[in-house]
């Protein structure tokens, strides 16, 4: 609800908002059917007579799971329903008096396999002619969200799925197509930097994951390091997915130094405080810095206070030219200017002079 009312603040029309948490709460859909927002997802019957009994104006675009052809699942649970079952919701909405406008996918920002999207929209375009069937006027498509912020990795979305759009959801057929792309506006926008605090080394066998074999040098080290972040902070999201980012050192080495595997572990000693389960980084010392980019998503709200986490200081950079568009603009203003470093727009920053510029 309180989403709901940040959005309405911010001057959206209702028609232009869709609730899409897939469990509702009761009192909360009879305050978007206050405030005329009456498009929401359902994946269950269940949620379905819930919505019917609260929001008698409700719009429905139902979530159809997706498959992970590598079956490498994100979360322990999944939302979604299946084909056969969006028949039986269509049937229920139909007994119920409940509108289906559309259907809504999501594919884990995880997922490698681009093929996903390939059988996510061709099952959307199965539910679109079965609602044919009931007389229901299908009119949206909701891709979802799960991208990285990564330009490449939206590239390569788009390439997959442009063509299949086209061929089943063309231009004529009316259907609006949209997606979520918050995630990947706000992870882009910020860059964390983490401490070394702890460094130890370890057996080879107990750094590997389960099932993995590898041989190796015996004379040749493998390090654990701990750093001052970890999923009780910056990492919370590491509890549920898949790391994104690779972790980049700050510190110059050189190209032919040796590279050792490596595990990332937080402060908080807790067996699920792991950060990167196995990677290849030069002999870092206690102190040294470490840079993870695209970690604006899911990291910026509520720190939990075990082990005295303290939240990590937010440095804001802007290029000159960008602020001086911004004050003809007229957006720009002293007290915001204070809390900015600039740099020269002429100038392409390395990882270490980014990173000493906001330090």
């Amino acid at each position: 609800q309180s989403e709901m009312v940040l959005v309405q603040d911010l001057g959206i029309s209702p028609e232009n908002m869709i609730y899409t948490n897939p469990c509702k709460q009761a009192s909360q859909i009879k305050y978007a059917a206050k405030a005329g927002i009456n498009i929401m997802t359902c994946d269950n019957d269940i949620e379905l007579k819930k919505i019917a009994r609260n929001h008698p104006n409700a719009k429905l675009l139902l979530h159809i799971a997706t498959e992970d052809i590598t079956a490498d699942e994100e979360m322990n649970m999944k939302f979604g329903t299946t084909l056969k079952n969006c028949r039986h919701l269509m049937e229920c909405a139909k007994e119920l008096g409940v509108q289906v406008v559309g259907v809504k996918f999501h594919v884990s920002g995880s997922c490698k396999e681009l093929q996903t999207y390939i059988h996510a929209i061709s099952d959307a375009r199965c539910v679109f002619d079965m609602a044919g069937e009931f007389g229901f006027k299908m009119n949206m498509l909701d891709i979802g969200g799960g991208f990285t912020g990564s330009e490449l990795q939206l590239e390569e979305v788009n390439h997959v799925i442009r063509p299949l759009l086209d061929v089943y959801f063309p231009k004529e057929s009316g259907v609006n197509v949209i997606a979520e792309p918050g995630r990947y506006y706000v992870s882009s926008a910020f860059t964390l930097a983490v401490n070394v605090i702890a460094k130890k080394t370890v057996e080879y066998d107990k750094l590997l994951p389960s099932g993995v074999e590898q041989t190796r040098n015996d004379d040749e080290p493998i390090f654990t390091y701990y750093i001052n972040d970890g999923v009780y902070g910056s990492f919370a999201n590491k509890l549920s997915e898949k790391l994104n980012t690779i972790p980049e050192v700050h510190k110059k080495y050189k190209e032919d130094e040796p590279l050792f595997a490596s595990s990332l572990w937080g402060p908080s000693c807790d067996e699920l405080d792991q950060i990167v389960e196995n990677c290849l980084l030069p002999e870092l010392s206690v102190g040294d810095w470490l840079i993870f980019d695209n970690m604006g998503s899911g990291t910026l709200g509520e720190q939990s206070t075990f082990n005295d986490y303290q939240r990590p200081l937010i440095y804001y950079m802007m290029s000159f030219s960008d602020w001086d568009e911004m004050q003809d603009a007229g957006i720009a203003s002293d007290t915001l200017m204070k809390n900015f470093f600039f740099v020269p727009s002429c100038i392409q920053l390395s990882p270490e002079d980014r990173f000493s510029t906001a330090a």
